[in-house]
């Protein structure tokens, strides 16, 4: 048998085996309120859908609906269908992503549901042309990752996305995550194969990340006209 690497742990027959932890399962993820300086994050209600159609559907392209799995729609009757649905799935807890004037402008859910093991997917994302590049998705974005870690104490959070979906891979690394791999041919959907890039934070990582997020969010890193003056992460 080939050694195990310097400092890699061994059970009593050499095999090497993880580092010991000391845990216990913690609550599950639940609907949230979670406000911040630029956006609200509300757990997904009947109230949000009128907004959501006009942010979504009515003001912007059918292109931000690419990626995934449900969309573009042409009507709020399929929009409502896809949003009710994922309020029904006992593994998603849906978010709406609403702007200091209490109007909802996008969608995020916690997925992959694993409370045993301290491990959630932030995924079903859905930002209009409004809410797209703007402070307030950033911090939405914070707020959701932030609960996971602090609030809950869990130990991973993940994003995935299509491996093709080339602003969605930018945005994981933005905002912190490390590219973990590809799952090559992992999904069908809209009649074509997906191959899903992985992405995740740790909770040892987590503290540098919020970190990071805190310097970017503080008014001053802002010009009269909202520009960032320093990108995340620098």
């Amino acid at each position: 048998m080939t050694p195990p690497p310097a400092g890699v742990r061994t059970n009593d027959y050499g095999q090497p085996i993880g580092p010991a932890v000391e845990w216990t399962a913690r609550e599950p993820v639940r609907p949230v309120e979670l406000a911040g300086r630029w956006c609200r994050v509300e757990p997904l209600a009947a109230a949000h859908l009128p907004a959501l159609h006009a942010a979504l559907v009515l003001r912007s392209s059918p292109s931000i609906w690419t990626y995934l799995a449900a969309g573009p729609f042409d009507d709020a009757t399929g929009l409502n269908a896809w949003l009710r649905a994922l309020n029904d799935d006992p593994a998603a807890v849906p978010h709406a992503l609403c702007l200091p004037d209490g109007r909802a402008v996008g969608v995020a859910s916690y997925l992959r549901l694993d409370h045993l093991n301290g491990s959630v997917e932030v995924g079903a994302i859905a930002l209009s042309a409004e809410l797209q590049r703007t402070t307030a998705a950033t911090e939405a974005m914070y707020l959701m990752a932030r609960h996971v870690f602090d609030d809950l104490g869990y130990r991973r959070y993940e994003w995935k996305c299509d491996a093709l979906n080339e602003p969605s891979r930018r945005a994981a690394l933005r905002l912190g995550f490390r590219y973990e791999g590809t799952f090559r041919k992992a999904v069908v959907y809209k009649g074509r194969s997906r191959d899903t890039a992985w992405f995740s934070i740790t909770d040892d990582e987590w503290v540098a990340v919020r970190e990071s997020f805190e310097r970017w969010l503080v008014p001053a890193n802002f010009d009269a006209e909202g520009r960032q003056r320093a990108a995340l992460g620098r």
